[in-house]
């Protein structure tokens, strides 16, 4: 996610050299238009006019345009690919994450050194506020965030490469947590891999983001990281 944000603000400010530099241009053609429709001379008329012609099928000029663009692309493209490069590296994992979407809920399988010792599901709890499960409902769910809060949250330790492997049971999931940058779309019958290692210590909150049915909204990720 540091990679994306350093991305953003690198592009950002090409972006906003672009649109100065048009800007620019453009109200240099507006002004120049305003003021050739109120000026009555006629030879200053004629000499702006032969001017903006020339402005206008300026070789030169329009080598520069077409060469401009195309370098500041090469600028751009370069650590994009490297950002691609660093989210698809293989990496030597401490452990494997296998995560599987169902209508409407998480599954989870954590691996050790090929051995499968931990397994569980997650899903959002939408308990009736009533009487008699009012108190567990408080028991259970404290500053637990509503359709972001899980039942079983994940734990993933910090500074450690962590392997996960999305796929789906039924239709098409996608697994998502922002502020990790990880969005990983869970496709049935195919395994989509990412790796992941947290820096710091946190507490983070991800959804569903494909419209998987009428329940959707009732697939929260909900990650602690720990030392």
């Amino acid at each position: 996610m540091e990679g994306i944000i350093d991305l953003h603000n690198y592009i950002m400010f090409y972006l906003v050299v672009i649109f100065l530099f048009v800007l620019t241009i453009l109200g240099f053609f507006v002004f120049e238009f305003l003021f050739e429709s109120q000026d009555t001379n006629q030879i200053k008329k004629r000499k702006r006019f032969l001017l903006l012609q020339k402005f206008n099928s300026w070789t030169l000029l329009e080598f520069f345009w077409t060469l401009f663009p195309s370098f500041i692309l090469l600028l751009i493209a370069y650590p994009s690919y490297n950002l691609l490069f660093v989210l698809d590296e293989s990496l030597n994992p401490i452990a494997t994450l296998k995560v599987v979407g169902h209508q409407w809920y998480w599954s989870y399988d954590w691996t050790w050194q090929n051995k499968t010792f931990f397994q569980f599901e997650a899903n959002y709890k939408d308990f009736e506020l009533n009487n008699n499960n009012l108190n567990y409902y408080f028991l259970k769910n404290t500053n637990k965030p509503t359709l972001l809060g899980t039942d079983f949250p994940l734990f993933f330790p910090i500074n450690q490469n962590v392997r996960i492997l999305v796929t789906a049971e039924d239709v098409l999931h996608s697994w998502a947590l922002p502020k990790l940058g990880i969005k990983l779309d869970c496709v049935p019958g195919r395994l989509n891999q990412v790796f992941i290692k947290i820096n710091r210590l946190g507490h983070f909150y991800g959804q569903c983001s494909e419209l998987c049915g009428v329940n959707h909204g009732l697939m929260p990720i909900e990650v602690f990281s720990f030392k």
